[in-house]
């Protein structure tokens, strides 16, 4: 395995570098670098929401697609029941769905 020198664009490494000194330690380069990739590591980003007409227009689209599907000779009660259990997902999917409110007290 090569180092931080050796195969990083100089662009790149002047920018570690240039952190490096910012830091109140000065650390050496490859310390700089191990920093920046724990921290790197660390950081948790948020799931981006999809736009409100967006989210309308999936629902949309899976309404029909769902209905598509959906036994026409079924009573509209069972119809409506299918369609909610599809639309609702797996039972082991729920908790990572971010269009819907998270669970409390699990």
């Amino acid at each position: 395995m090569r180092s931080c020198s050796e195969s990083a664009d100089p662009a790149l490494r002047a920018s570690i570098v240039r952190w490096a000194e910012k830091q109140p330690d000065t650390p050496t380069l490859s310390e700089a670098t191990r920093r920046l990739v724990e921290l790197g590591l660390t950081v948790k980003t948020k799931a981006k929401q999809p736009s409100a007409a967006r989210a309308s227009r999936a629902k949309e689209l899976a309404a029909k697609a769902i209905d598509k599907i959906i036994d026409p000779a079924a009573p509209p009660e069972e119809r409506a029941q299918r369609r909610r259990r599809l639309i609702k997902g797996p039972s082991e999917f729920r908790e990572d769905r971010i269009d819907l409110p998270k669970a409390k007290g699990k």
